[in-house]
């Protein structure tokens, strides 16, 4: 038996196809609004949360997991595989962006080409970390 959030995980995700996303502080507000607004994701969005928003991105990792959601950041930290292990991995995604409007154009590329792809996990990149840039929209 897991924590309580580890056991409802399965069932949120039945309650809606949309991408469950977990945010950590680096994201910029507007982002994260048009991931909700625009893109229609289940957004966790960490500087919400007065508990996790001065947690270390260990914490964030593990939470991320434990909720069933893939954790986006511009933070090239959670590329450690010592302090990241890729087998515990929630599925991270790195995002780097000049500025907010591209960061924008690559959370739609992330929304089409990756989150939607019609996998039936929950967790669609767990094990895995990627980086997205704007040589992808290319």
């Amino acid at each position: 038996m897991g924590t309580l959030a580890s056991e409802l995980r399965p069932i949120a995700a039945d309650l809606s196809a949309a991408p469950r996303v977990y945010a950590d502080a680096n994201l910029p507000l507007g982002a994260v609004s048009m991931m909700r607004q625009a893109l229609g994701w289940d957004v966790l969005f960490v500087l919400e949360h007065d508990d996790l928003r001065r947690a270390p991105d260990v914490e964030h990792f593990r939470r991320a997991l434990d909720l069933g959601r893939t954790l986006i950041t511009l933070d090239y930290d959670f590329f450690d595989d010592r302090r990241f292990p890729p087998l515990s991995s929630p599925g991270v995604v790195v995002c780097s962006a000049p500025d907010e409007a591209g960061l924008v154009r690559l959370l739609h590329y992330l929304d089409q080409r990756v989150l939607r792809t019609g996998a039936s996990s929950d967790l669609p990149l767990r094990g895995r970390k990627i980086e997205i840039t704007p040589g992808v929209l290319a």
